[in-house]
């Protein structure tokens, strides 16, 4: 059964309200606003797409785009009624992304790099540069799979991948962040909609004949090509120099941090995310360092067959990968034609406003999202309009369609994607 915005809003309020201890169903519905493969194990074949990639497409000259705006804080430019925000602007010297300092603050005056990052077939894990990343977002791509894509700012991977290819999506996470969004070919449509894209098309990062853009192979790992591709990033800057790109640095909008716990009623100690059989998730809380450790998938759940899991970690780092803050985020999916219906070649719409859940220091909060200006981050909002601090660090964004629905109890929450 779907609800309107308002009645989840009672619900919410509601639950809010009540004591009772019982398992929470909270079905969600947002406000208004072909590559696949299996996810194999290891010593499995080639995949079948590997002599079937789309034509390269190269990276182009750099067309300027208009003046970046300068004001040191940009807010949305319309938002929801009831919506309260007040200026807030960070020390000049950390990264607005994450709210701490950067590795190097001579990163802070470049662009960002939005990069593609593999979650399948599951033998290309432990993937490298999820650490390092200051922001991540994974979202549904198609036969019931998951990919993600980074975004470096304050710091740099030595190696990033392995990288596969673009969506429609990405083109989101580029407006928000001002970068260059790197990934390894596309499928036709996405191509031709990125690289006709007049202020995207200059700021498209693929695989291209020599060292420039500085995609490598990992001669460590055995697997085939196509899953073994890696973006340099220490190579990046000979790349930029080379080529006279635009790396100037970006009026991107200061996020909202603190390091206090807020208050809530509800705790936020395992969230599980499901988005097939196949792939499925769970974050789970570290109260002595004050992060959501990730918790991978390692085998589906057909037949009966019981979930189970291993820390996903970092190759380039050693470590798990973690965020102080994770991010649900409630957004349409929808298909062009019908033919891009039955590849599964999804629309992604992250504008305008939806529903969220934000996820720090083991509590949870339900949410807003707002993106009425396609030029800047996300905005998280409380249900009554006041934004919301994370905790400074990593955040990781978990995209559901408005058609899932969320069950919680005892700060064990679980997320099942669907789409309409």
């Amino acid at each position: 059964m779907r609800f309107s915005r308002f009645k989840i809003l009672a619900i919410l309020i509601i639950f809010f309200s009540s004591c009772n201890s019982q398992p929470n169903e909270v079905p969600i519905k947002g406000i208004p606003s072909p590559t696949p493969f299996q996810p194999l194990t290891e010593n499995a074949s080639d995949s079948p797409y590997v002599d079937a990639a789309p034509t390269p497409l190269y990276l182009p000259s750099v067309t300027p785009l208009p003046p970046t705006p300068t004001e040191d804080v940009i807010l949305p430019e319309s938002l929801p009624e009831g919506v309260n925000v007040s200026a807030f602007t960070l020390p000049t010297n950390l990264n607005p992304l994450t709210g701490l300092p950067p590795s190097d603050p001579a990163l802070m005056e470049r662009r960002p790099l939005a990069i593609k990052v593999a979650n399948y077939p599951r033998y290309i894990r432990p993937q490298s540069g999820l650490t390092l990343a200051d922001n991540i977002y994974e979202y549904y791509i198609e036969g019931g799979l998951t990919r993600f894509i980074a975004v470096f700012y304050g710091n740099n991977s030595d190696w990033v991948g392995p990288v596969r290819s673009g969506r429609y999506f990405d083109e989101n996470i580029q407006r928000m962040y001002h970068s260059y969004l790197v990934f390894k070919f596309a499928d036709p449509r996405v191509e031709t909609h990125l690289e006709t894209t007049s202020d995207v098309a200059p700021f498209l990062v693929v695989p291209g004949l020599g060292p420039c853009p500085p995609f490598q192979l990992m001669t460590s790992r055995h697997i085939e090509v196509y899953n073994n591709s890696y973006f340099k990033m220490n190579l990046w800057e000979d790349c930029v120099l080379k080529k006279g790109l635009d790396n100037q640095r970006q009026a991107i909008r200061n996020g909202f941090f603190n390091e206090e716990a807020p208050s809530s009623d509800l705790p936020g100690i395992q969230m599980y995310t499901y988005y097939s059989a196949d792939s499925y998730n769970k974050w789970l809380y570290d109260p002595d360092t004050k992060q959501y450790i990730r918790y991978q998938e390692v085998d589906d759940t057909r037949n009966d067959k019981p979930e189970k899991y291993n820390v996903l970690v970092d190759q380039v780092t050693g470590e798990s990968v973690h965020a102080s803050n994770v991010v649900f985020l409630m957004a349409y999916h929808t298909f062009s034609n019908t033919f891009d219906e039955e590849d599964e070649v999804y629309q992604i719409d992250l504008t305008g406003s939806g529903e969220a859940y934000v996820f720090r220091d083991g509590v949870g909060i339900p949410a807003f999202w707002i993106r009425t200006n396609k030029g800047q981050p996300l905005l998280l909002t409380t249900l009554n309009g006041s934004p919301i601090y994370f905790r400074p660090g990593i955040t990781f964004y978990e995209v559901l369609g408005t058609a899932s629905y969320v069950d919680q109890d005892a700060g064990e929450w679980h997320f099942h994607h669907a789409t309409p």
